[in-house]
């Protein structure tokens, strides 16, 4: 495979070579079609040199620019991750930022939450993330916010389909403001015990952030993988899979530490494991938080996705909370928050959104903090939290290869035969959430990857396995294999 068009990365790279195909020229500087596969539900996405290239990246700055002036807003903040094609994409899009007349507040590399932070503190218009999130260290796209608006379905596609507008008087200044954000940080965790943690960046975005607060935290903090290094050497930074804890699960045990926590690749989702070595569900710990919560604001309304276990909707329900159950997604739960008033919600991927003073950004550093605070408050660790849920047996979130075209239609055939289906009733909030005398299974289109997600919970072994034999059932009848 030709590598010419990355430069200097592809001796970076350790990967097949078929990984990485040449980047597309863009044909001409007015006309330009992005490829329909990289405009994901909620964000841009995919494959650098197949999906994605710079050419993409100063298209998009146009765009945005364009948009951005059309509704008075001038000053955008951009930052990226530690993708090794980040720098170029960046650096395309805000050369064209500022030929469309904006004025670019450049954050540098760190945390997706970060961006959000100088957003918010800075005063900004808008802001663009230069992140694959927790993709393949081939891929790459941009998270976009323009106003208060972050842009997903209908808008996003509008957006990427207007026309450049360039224009003068735009500019570009570096901005830091990783030492407030740390300080930030910090002062949130201020009031919390000392515990022994496992911190497991995996070489994605929040290495530095990580280093600088730990030193801020009571307590002992062993790090792993700070170093930022978008090949993701040790693990992928996801942890919504069980292997990607693996590590942080030895280490905890090794050490003898509370509990562990790791961050995916751009550092707005959170996982953790408790200190016996277990894995502690996103949904149980948005349960955690919210019984939290709820001693502050009882009656609160907090929001979890169709993924999340009945766990959480019982136990906020008998807190005295009330439990709302939105479609999956993060910029679509934090639009149930603001529909519900929720001051909490989060979804089983490891996204958890406080509406509060951090204004319903999903920041998993943050979350980190307010978890510390909690177990603080709380007097139990995290095993004995874990320990003391009901017993039920559940899948993780299971991601299943399907094409992009074809994602809709299977879902819709499953929901069509299964209409026909005795003691079946059927949730269409997001995909189909199946629920029969055994459990619930729900399968639904990724919004961010070629994929089908499914889960399956029952009340014990036998009934996982007919629920699961079911959605196999189903799913090879639509041509997919699970």
């Amino acid at each position: 495979m030709d590598l010419a068009g990355l430069g200097g990365y592809a001796a970076l790279l350790p990967l097949r070579a078929e990984v990485w195909p040449p980047l597309r020229a863009d044909p001409s500087p007015t006309v330009h079609a992005f490829n329909p596969a990289a405009i994901r539900a909620f964000d841009i996405r995919g494959q650098v040199g197949r999906d994605l290239s710079t050419a993409d990246a100063r298209r998009l700055g146009q765009a945005y620019a364009a948009q951005a002036r059309r509704r008075g807003l001038r000053r955008i903040g951009v930052g990226r991750d530690g993708r090794l094609t980040s720098p170029e994409m960046e650096g395309a899009l805000v050369d064209a930022l500022v030929e469309g007349g904006v004025e670019v507040v450049r954050i540098g590399l760190g945390p997706t939450p970060q961006l959000a932070f100088a957003v918010r503190t800075l005063g900004l218009d808008g802001g663009i993330m230069v992140t694959a999130s927790h993709n393949p260290p081939a891929d790459n796209g941009f998270k976009l916010l323009l106003g208060r608006e972050r842009l997903h379905g209908q808008a996003l596609r509008e957006l990427v389909d207007t026309p450049p507008e360039p224009t003068a008087g735009g500019d570009r200044q570096d901005v830091s403001v990783l030492d407030d954000y740390v300080d930030a940080l910090a002062q949130s965790g201020a009031d919390i015990r000392p515990f022994r943690i496992v911190w497991d960046c995996g070489n994605g975005a929040t290495g530095e952030v990580v280093e600088k607060l730990t030193r801020r935290l009571p307590g002992e903090h062993i790090l792993l993988h700070t170093a930022i290094d978008g090949r993701f050497p040790n693990h992928h930074p996801d942890p919504a899979v069980a292997a990607n804890l693996r590590e942080l699960q030895a280490a905890v045990v090794a050490n003898a530490a509370d509990l562990g926590i790791a961050f995916d690749g751009d550092g707005d989702r959170i996982g953790a494991v408790d200190g016996s070595g277990a894995v502690v569900w996103a949904d149980q710990l948005l349960l955690l938080l919210a019984l939290d919560l709820l001693l502050d604001r009882p009656g609160a309304t907090v929001v979890a996705d169709v993924k999340s276990s009945r766990v959480f909707f019982d136990g906020v329900a008998a807190a005295g909370g009330h439990p709302v159950m939105a479609p999956s997604g993060y910029v679509v739960v934090r639009e149930a928050m603001a529909r519900a008033q929720a001051l909490l919600g989060g979804e089983l991927s490891g996204h958890v959104f406080y509406n509060d003073g951090w204004d319903g950004t999903d920041d998993a550093l943050y979350v980190a903090t307010r978890l510390l605070k909690a177990l603080s408050r709380s007097n139990r660790t995290l095993a004995q939290f874990r320990a003391g849920l009901p017993v039920l047996v559940t899948t993780p979130e299971m991601r299943i290869p399907c094409p992009e075209e074809q994602k809709a239609r299977v879902v819709e055939e499953v929901g069509r035969r299964l209409e026909q289906a005795s003691q079946v009733s059927i949730d269409r909030a997001d995909g189909l959430r199946v629920t029969t005398p055994d459990g619930w299974w729900l399968l639904r289109a990724s919004g961010t990857e070629s994929k089908l997600t499914c889960r399956c919970e029952a009340a014990d072994e036998n009934g996982l396995e007919r629920l699961m034999a079911q959605l196999r059932r189903e799913l090879r009848q639509s041509g997919i294999s699970l």
